[in-house]
């Protein structure tokens, strides 16, 4: 058996949502979680929020941030005009269904909570420091265990490395030679950290 045949096949991809438009559809508490996820990672993206009714965490969260757009009623196809991305977080399986059945038809990824069956993507949990982003998928089978990855992962990688970031920056913007010998050069650079030199 290959190993594509087994474990986790999702590819992981990074998306530059600011440069989108996102749908939140639900305004309770799985909708604040996801909004407050979206925000925490990318807090420019233009995201509009629809729902029949606001938690007021969501109407709080939305004050702080005018790229969020609140619209309290029930869900209507047209809402998707425009849109990239939806994240549907609604206690309703047939109205969430038929959600991501029109986004399918529409060519327009989502994402339903606690569905893994309707998801084109997961939202994983994600390591954050300075410019370095580790995402910890489960392949939808466990985001308690996602959680403890992240938790554990946070505790290990120093705050310094964003520094070390800004630093093979540098190095590598004043470096000459076409892009293999600039990989070459940075691979010998940060071989020695893998050996307990640096």
């Amino acid at each position: 058996m290959s190993t594509t045949d087994t474990g986790n096949n999702l590819f992981p991809v990074f998306f530059k949502l600011e440069e989108m438009n996102l749908l939140i559809v639900g305004g309770g508490y799985v909708g604040w979680e996801k909004l407050s996820v979206v925000i925490n990672n990318s807090p420019k993206t233009k995201i509009k929020l629809v729902a029949k009714e606001m938690g007021q965490e969501v109407i709080d969260l939305a004050m702080e941030y005018p790229n969020i757009t609140l619209l309290e009623k029930a869900f209507e196809e047209s809402d998707l005009e425009g849109i990239n991305l939806v994240i549907v977080g609604i206690n309703d399986p047939d109205a969430s269904s038929s959600i991501q059945l029109i986004c399918r038809q529409k060519n327009i990824l989502v994402n339903v909570a606690d569905k893994p069956s309707l998801c084109d993507f997961y939202l994983g949990s994600v390591v954050k420091k300075g410019d370095l982003k580790i995402a910890i998928s489960t392949n939808g089978k466990s985001p308690t265990v996602a959680k403890r990855m992240r938790e554990l992962l946070t505790d290990v990688i120093p705050d310094t490395i964003d520094e070390v970031l800004q630093n093979m920056t540098e190095i590598r913007d004043k470096l000459k030679g076409d892009f293999d010998y600039k990989v070459n050069k940075l691979n010998e650079i940060t071989k020695s950290w893998k050996n307990g030199k640096g």
